[in-house]
């Protein structure tokens, strides 16, 4: 490529580099806290019932599911918010950012959380959208106006 074809065409900002299989070693990373964050929703959810069980064909068992997805919500949306990577995404250096470069606001992460548990609960198609989509971005990354770029080593 000569200087002349790289001044011809305007620069194009770089493509996420965060595919779909570094995504899901990152969520099966995530698992781990998030399960220990369980276990201690469902106990205090327990002392609050009064030691019994809480079935899920209950109320209880209703408001036990959301307090379950509020908490992974928090522990995602804080972990973005604080340095732009949930635990499980550090070994695999994944960083979340706006696709403006900046740092996302608490609606798109929010957003991004939401959008990307609709995609879990479908088989995981939000994610594998990102192998056709012509940029690599998930359904969640769309939706939340983010993206997941993989950081080069130190």
């Amino acid at each position: 490529m000569t200087s002349s074809d790289t001044t011809s065409h305007p620069a194009t900002p770089p493509r996420p580099a965060a595919l779909v299989g570094w995504r899901l070693f990152a969520l099966l990373y995530d698992f781990f806290p998030v399960l220990g964050l369980w276990f201690a929703t469902g106990a205090v959810a327990m002392l609050v019932h009064g030691g019994e069980p809480i079935y899920g064909d209950t109320v209880a068992g209703w408001l036990e599911l959301c307090a379950l997805w509020l908490v992974t919500g928090l522990y995602a949306t804080l972990s973005w918010r604080r340095g732009g990577q949930t635990l499980g995404m550090r070994p695999w250096r994944l960083h979340l950012a706006a696709r403006d470069g900046g740092e996302p606001s608490w609606s798109q992460l929010w957003t991004r959380y939401a959008v990307g548990t609709l995609s879990l609960l479908l088989g995981g198609i939000g994610f594998w959208w990102a192998w056709i989509d012509r940029e690599k971005l998930t359904w969640h990354d769309r939706a939340s106006r983010t993206r997941l770029v993989r950081m080069p080593k130190q």
